[in-house]
Order: C-alpha cells, then sequence, then structure tokens
C-alpha cells in the first residue's frame, strides 16, 4: 500500500499562468457586501497522503509542533481510537498556550461523547458546531459542513476527504478501514485557508481567529482553493465542468457516491466522444450506504456506450473525492452526487502541476489494477433484480430530491 506520495522538486517556477484559462475559476466567499477571492498561487508544495496511517500521523505531527495556532473543521467525528490520539495532541496544544480552534458539523459528530467534549473544553480549546440540530426546522437541518480541514500556524493545511473516526483506521478496522486522501499544503495557499476557517467560524463561535498572509514559498507548484456552500455557489462543480470542456488527453475521477447531475453526466459523455480516456472510480460492494450506490448505477448504461470506464474498488470502501483531468486535479471533500452540491460545504484543493498530476495518475493506476472494471455487454445482460433495485432507488431518489429543493424547482444542473 502506497502511504505518501510527494512531489518535492525544489527547482525555480518558469511557469506563467494563462490568464484566459484561470479567470472564471476564481473561487469567492460573500459575507454581506464583501468579497474574499481566492486566486491561483505559486511557490506552494504538496503532499498526497494516502489513508489513515499516512495522513493522521502527519496531522498529529503538524499539530504537536504548532506554536500559536490550530483550526480544525471537521465533517465526520466520533469517539474511538482515533479521535482519542487527536484529543490528546489538542489538549497538549492548548495546554502549552496554542489557541486550538475546533469546528465540527452537529449532526457530523453525534458520535463525539460527552467526556471527549468536556475533555476539549477543559483543556482550554474552543469547541463550537456548525448548524446545531433543531427538531423544528427540519428542512434547515439538512444543511451541514462537509468539509475536512486542518490547519497549523502560518506553516501547513490539509485537506481531503477523510474524517476523525476508527473507519479510516488501519489498526482498527484491519483490511476493510476506508480508503482517502489528503493533501498536504505549504506555502502561500495556508493564508487562503485559515480564511476558510476564519469566514465559517466566526458565524458559530465567540472569538474570531487571526488570520496572515503567507509570503514565504514553500516549492514551486501551483494551486487555487476551490469551495462549495449551500446558497449557490459551487466552484467545486464549475471548475471540474470547465476542464472537462478543456480535456486533451484524461479525466479520471474518484467519488464516494456517484448520483451525478446532468452536466456532469453530459460532460463525461462528450469527453468519451472526443476520444478522451474518461475513467470513474466508485465504490464496489464495500459502501456504507448501499441504497446510493444502487441509485448511481442506474447511470452506467449510457456512460459506459459512450465509452467511458467505470471501474469498481473491491478490496474495501472507496471513500476519496479526487479528479484528474489531464495535469489538473481536484482533492477534498466533494462527492459527485446532487445532495453534496446543493446542502453542504465542500473544500478542495485545487493542483495545477505535471509532476503532482504524475503522482496521483500512478494512484488512479494502482487503485484501478485493484477494481473490478464493468464491462458494457455484462451491465447489458445483468440479473432483473439487480435492475429493479437501481429502479427503486433511482425513484427514491428522484421524489427526496424533489421534496428537498421544494414544488417548482428542480436539481438538473
Amino acid at each position: 500500500m502506497i502511504a505518501g506520495l510527494s512531489c518535492t522538486d525544489t527547482r525555480p517556477s518558469t511557469r506563467r499562468l494563462p490568464t484566459t484559462r484561470y479567470f472564471v475559476s476564481v473561487a469567492t466567499v460573500r459575507t454581506g457586501s464583501a468579497a474574499t477571492y481566492f486566486p491561483w498561487r505559486h511557490g506552494n508544495r504538496f503532499r498526497l497522503l494516502v489513508d489513515g496511517e499516512a495522513f493522521f500521523p502527519a496531522m498529529l505531527e503538524a499539530i504537536a509542533a504548532a506554536r500559536r495556532q490550530v483550526l480544525l473543521e471537521m465533517y465526520l467525528v466520533a469517539s474511538g481510537t482515533v479521535m482519542t490520539r487527536f484529543i490528546d495532541a489538542l489538549t497538549a496544544a492548548a495546554r502549552r498556550g496554542v489557541r486550538v480552534c475546533l469546528l465540527f458539523d452537529d449532526f457530523g459528530a453525534y458520535g463525539l461523547a460527552a467526556v471527549d467534549r468536556t475533555a476539549l473544553t477543559r483543556a482550554g480549546c474552543e469547541l463550537a458546531f456548525y448548524n446545531p440540530l433543531v427538531i423544528s426546522r427540519l428542512r434547515h437541518n439538512l444543511l451541514r459542513d462537509h468539509r475536512k480541514l486542518l490547519v497549523v500556524d502560518d506553516v501547513c493545511a490539509f485537506v481531503g476527504g477523510a474524517g476523525l473516526t476508527d473507519d479510516f483506521d488501519a489498526a482498527s478496522r484491519g483490511a476493510l478501514h476506508w480508503h482517502d486522501l489528503m493533501v498536504e499544503i505549504r506555502g502561500p495557499l495556508v493564508g487562503d485557508w485559515q480564511r476558510v476557517f476564519a469566514l465559517n467560524w466566526r458565524r458559530w463561535a465567540a472569538m474570531p481567529v487571526a488570520t496572515r498572509e503567507v509570503d514565504a514559498a514553500a516549492g514551486p507548484q501551483v494551486g487555487r482553493v476551490s469551495l462549495a456552500d449551500n446558497k449557490g455557489r459551487a466552484e467545486v462543480r464549475r471548475g471540474l465542468l470547465l476542464q472537462l470542456d478543456r480535456s486533451r488527453r484524461r479525466a479520471w475521477l474518484a467519488t464516494a457516491y456517484f448520483v451525478p447531475s446532468r452536466k456532469l453526466r453530459r460532460r463525461l459523455v462528450r469527453a468519451a466522444r472526443r476520444g478522451i480516456d474518461v475513467r470513474l472510480l466508485l465504490p464496489g460492494r464495500h459502501t456504507d450506504v448501499p441504497p446510493v450506490r444502487r441509485a448511481g448505477r442506474r447511470f452506467y448504461s449510457r456512460l459506459l456506450r459512450a465509452g467511458v470506464r467505470i471501474y469498481e474498488y473491491a478490496p474495501r470502501f472507496q471513500h476519496s473525492k479526487a479528479a484528474l483531468v489531464d495535469d489538473w486535479a481536484s482533492i477534498g471533500s466533494s462527492n459527485q452526487d446532487r445532495w453534496n452540491l446543493r446542502w453542504n460545504l465542500e473544500a478542495n484543493q485545487e493542483i495545477d502541476d505535471v509532476e503532482f498530476a504524475e503522482v496521483t495518475a500512478a494512484l488512479f493506476q494502482r487503485n484501478f489494477q485493484d477494481s473490478e472494471e464493468i464491462d458494457y455487454h455484462w451491465w447489458r445482460t445483468r440479473p432483473w433484480s439487480t435492475r429493479l433495485a437501481e429502479r427503486f432507488w433511482g425513484a427514491i431518489d428522484r421524489w427526496v430530491d424533489r421534496r428537498a429543493v421544494g414544488k417548482g424547482r428542480r436539481s438538473g444542473g
């Protein structure tokens, strides 16, 4: 198993970003009339961390080295072996005078025991919860913070798709621990990720957090912050669609939940028909929500017919969220499902770098080898019971989508 993959070329960057390419790819976070823009930035260094045995130790090491501030924003948090390790690191940091700010999604942190919450606050950690559940506001409860973000001082940030639960821990779950990715970020982008956290934190916590510009270059690589929220801003989606339209060689996507929008399906089909190597890495029989897998499989026929290659990951649950289009990569919390794009706050790291793309491609290739490729001719003759399950859960998906959005609105984008 590949534990950590890095791009550490220290040569000075001589590439210049084509202005016309990136003008429409600036993420925006609006607060009132003000807006904070997250442009493409040079001078970064990225490291791809594969599975919990790589990213948990790296995150804990960064917390242990913190001197000023630790910012942690997480969706899925649950008491257990992994959370105990993080509680120990976070409380130790707070006791040595580091400001520790923890923003957990209220629904996603349902499994965090009261004793662990108390341990954090008694040590001096500031603990806030995104959108606390209220019985009388059922529809409002659907709005969730699905981001996974850790920022330590002005030194580094981690962005990806994993939560702080034992599901991602090989020691706890053995061979069936969930497969996921985090990206370690060093350089000017760390300042942008501070601002992402600060904008969300100030709504749910009493005291704002300090943010700084990070000017020191850490490497030659180029990247940008890419966000999505539940107010119609979906830079993660728009960035992917734009790259698919411009693809020349490959377009490989990994997602844990595949119920794609009509726009994404069209882009995938068009790219495949242009001769682009289009591949999807999706969960196989190991998944935490089987109905979502069945609902998404109803789209396989048209995609396969157009030439899209579909791989279902066999060893364990494929929980990563990654896109690789030519030399552009996007890795983070955003799945390719309609629910994700409408109701969740999401955060991805976009990277435009040849070396990082090849590192990511090598991981994709390894995952493809560990997957079962769906053959179109076999798919056409699949059992009637499989087809019935797809239609049933597809109908449920459409019904829930219409009910959630409200009368007169559709998600078709």
